[in-house]
């Protein structure tokens, strides 16, 4: 495929100017393209010459993704007749040029995730926006669960999955490769069985108990089955991923094993997903949703810009970060002057942590003393700044920018996928010049 790059004195003409103009174009100024290229290896083809996508290009798709919020597929159809988004990826196909790759999105992402981290990609970008920022010395910090795209989990289902991927998947496959006889079981009565089940509308406890006894032992017999077929065929020329599966499910049936026996036990790195292993529930006590299944993300807020602090697919108490946000903010952004947090953060730890800083906090003060007025309207201006701004940027992501349902398959492409949809929100943010608090604890201090 023959790509040509837009000429030097391309930057004289009429669609660069409009580009110029548009928001995307505005979206595109505000990014660093050159800390970001920085970070990959530089890439030659078999002839030596550099390749027709540069890194920008690599960056720029990632962008625009989360930016439009298309599928992979239907992103490069878009891409493909828009030369705005070709100009935004520092390209210009040639007339009659296509790329007909649907996966060439994902391959790129995974792609950027061996070689950058996210860590590397948010300073980069917060290099350039950091001297654009009035209140950088104000952080909010908060806590937000991005869940995965996955089924909503059940153990029932999850032993269906596994019985599935044995008995219907992996023992034929290896039976039909070799020529073997299929070791008889009782898999498709327990289809039909599974399927009756799933089709009730109120289970009771003494079905779904029956269902997974049924399961558990017939995921049981599937192992045995699949290590005596491994054992006749040496190998059964299985890849790394299928002795990987076959690995997470002898968790899994380890796991169901002790719930069933021990109703209510807790299950130290429970696994509620097969194809997702590294999934855990995160428990959130939320009204409408009491647990969610995904990245558990702890985020700071300066001056409408969310910097990803800590991200992690095991719970973790989001009050035990505050004086290490703390820190990263200083090396940031400098020193930081005001915290606005919620009801979580006050312990004891933090409160003495930042009074020996002296930072000012919007934390319930402890004692009789009553607060001047002066205190308490620093603390209303930092109370309505997180409530507002960083609990509507988190809606704002996950409404408009691919968070709601990360659908990356795996936990490295998850990282990358939440670090686009975030700083797409946040080029957003930078070109339309937002001012989250309006200087207003500047003012009030002069």
């Amino acid at each position: 495929m023959q790509i040509t790059l837009f000429p030097i004195d391309f930057h004289y003409t009429s669609k660069w100017y409009i580009f110029k103009e548009s928001e995307l174009g505005k979206i595109h100024d505000s990014i660093n393209w050159e800390g970001l290229s920085e970070l990959l290896p530089e890439k030659r083809t078999l002839r030596g010459s550099p390749p027709w996508l540069a890194s920008k290009g690599l960056f720029g798709l990632m962008f625009l993704k989360h930016y439009t919020g298309l599928s992979d597929e239907k992103l490069v159809e878009r891409f493909n007749t828009d030369w705005a988004m070709q100009l935004f990826c520092g390209i210009l196909l040639a007339e009659n040029e296509l790329i007909k790759d649907n996966s060439f999105v994902s391959r790129i992402r995974s792609y950027l995730a061996k070689y950058v981290s996210v860590e590397q990609m948010q300073q980069k970008m917060l290099e350039k926006w950091k001297q654009n920022l009035e209140n950088s010395h104000v952080m909010l910090a908060d806590a937000t669960a991005y869940e995965s795209y996955i089924r909503y989990p059940t153990d029932v289902k999850l032993l269906w999955e596994c019985c599935l991927w044995l008995w219907d998947k992996t023992i034929p496959d290896i039976c039909k490769g070799f020529k073997l006889k299929i070791p008889r079981s009782k898999f498709e009565q327990q289809k039909k069985k599974y399927l009756i089940y799933s089709k009730l509308k109120r289970k009771a406890r003494r079905k779904t108990k029956t269902r997974k006894r049924s399961l558990l032992h017939l995921v049981d017999k599937g192992l045995e089955s699949v290590q005596q077929l491994l054992n006749q065929t040496q190998g059964g020329k299985l890849s790394t991923l299928d002795y990987a599966r076959i690995r997470t499910i002898k968790r899994i049936l380890k796991q169901q094993r002790q719930l069933f026996n021990y109703p209510g036990i807790k299950i130290k790195d429970r696994i509620v997903s097969l194809a997702k292993p590294y999934v855990r529930p995160i428990k959130r006590g939320k009204e409408n949703r009491d647990v969610e299944f995904g990245m558990k993300v702890h985020m700071n807020q300066v001056d409408g810009i969310n910097v990803i602090e800590y991200a992690s697919f095991n719970n973790f108490n989001e009050c035990k970060r505050l004086k290490i946000s703390i820190l990263k903010h200083k090396k940031q952004f400098g020193e930081c002057t005001h915290i606005s947090a919620d009801r979580i953060y006050p312990t004891n730890e933090n409160r003495r942590f930042c009074t020996s800083r002296k930072i000012t906090t919007n934390f319930d003060k402890k004692g009789p003393k009553k607060q001047d007025k002066q205190t308490k309207h620093i603390k209303g201006i930092l109370n309505k700044a997180r409530s507002s701004s960083m609990e509507g940027s988190f809606g704002n992501e996950k409404n408009h920018y691919l968070l709601r349902k990360v659908k990356a398959r795996s936990k490295e492409t998850e990282m990358i996928w939440l670090f686009f949809g975030v700083f797409t929100a946040n080029a957003v943010k930078m070109a339309k010049k937002p001012r989250t608090l309006q200087s207003l604890l500047q003012k009030h201090a002069a």
